[in-house]
């Protein structure tokens, strides 16, 4: 059985996740008024139309290229050695040390504690017309799913074909795709969880949602 309270103290002792923003492509690097300690922002707005903080530009060809922090946080490292000087794509210019909301918090546990079965290729996943109909009912923790059980229809290319459920005997305790959105393959479909294990799992949720301090 995992140990998911050592799970939540292993965060607590390193609350952050460490963002590192890379050049998108070639050019000479200027970077903007920011060094390590600076706050910064993402991406916000209804419809994401407002950039996050500006941390460099990126000239090519007399074209400049603005490079946005993706994620609010503070800025740790600057590779100030780069400024003036011609990079190639991929080279890292800024590490962000983001701090993690609760909502991170309990899906960073939820993808270490859960058995993820995930899609086997690039398509649309439906639910099997009745587990969909238990699922609007009463939620995805009223479904319960074993090896070779039929779950979901796989819709690619405008064919569709049944995918069987491989993996541990336990509930669905967390859905991960949207219908009528493609999933990449590989990403996780649900999160199954054995039913002896619920409230545990439903207990530590509860303490990150009470207790979870988020910094700003």
């Amino acid at each position: 059985m995992i140990d998911v309270k050592a799970l939540l103290e292993d965060i607590k002792a390193a609350p952050y996740e460490e963002i590192v923003v890379a050049s998108p492509h070639t050019g000479v690097v200027t970077f903007a008024g920011i060094e390590p300690g600076t706050r910064v922002t993402g991406i916000s707005g209804a419809y994401g139309e407002k950039p996050g903080t500006l941390l460099a530009k990126l000239t090519r060809e007399h074209n400049d290229k603005p490079l946005y922090a993706n994620a609010k946080g503070v800025v740790g490292t600057v590779h100030r050695e780069l400024e003036g000087r011609f990079v190639e794509a991929g080279t890292p210019l800024v590490v962000i040390r983001h701090y993690l909301s609760k909502d991170e918090v309990i899906a960073s546990i939820l993808q270490k504690v859960l058995y993820l079965f995930r899609a086997p290729e690039r398509a649309k996943y439906y639910f099997i017309p009745s587990v969909d109909k238990k699922v609007k009912a009463s939620g995805a923790r009223s479904v319960t799913v074993k090896p070779g059980m039929e779950l979901f229809i796989v819709s690619r290319m405008k064919r569709e074909k049944p995918l069987l459920y491989e993996g541990p005997e336990g509930i669905i305790y967390a859905v991960y795709f949207q219908h009528d959105q493609n999933v990449d393959q590989g990403a996780p479909l649900v999160g199954v969880c054995p039913a002896d294990q619920t409230d545990l799992i439903q207990d530590v949720v509860n303490r990150v949602r009470t207790d979870w301090e988020e910094k700003e």
